[in-house]
């Protein structure tokens, strides 16, 4: 954090940087965890549902997420590294 907030520039270093924010964003952007593996997420997706029926969310917010659960998707790649 250090790095990108003074955008020094790195030469023959290893930057470690927390994707814990970008998650969180993910999620309330899109409405989808990412990390879960595919195996987790039939099991999850019933937990899911309860955990949504226990946030009450407009119908509007509704509608929103779904649209973007239309449009959204994600690089195989990028989502490999968010498993690991």
């Amino acid at each position: 954090n250090e790095l990108v907030r003074t955008k020094t520039l790195t030469k023959n270093s290893i930057v470690q940087v927390d994707a814990q924010p970008f998650k969180q964003w993910y999620l309330k952007k899109y409405g989808v965890e990412l990390g879960k593996k595919k195996a987790d997420k039939a099991k999850e997706a019933g937990k899911e549902k309860e955990k949504e029926e226990e946030v009450k969310k407009s119908r509007h917010v509704i509608a929103k997420l779904k649209a973007r659960a239309a449009k959204q998707k994600l690089e195989p790649l990028i989502e490999d590294q968010f498993q690991s």
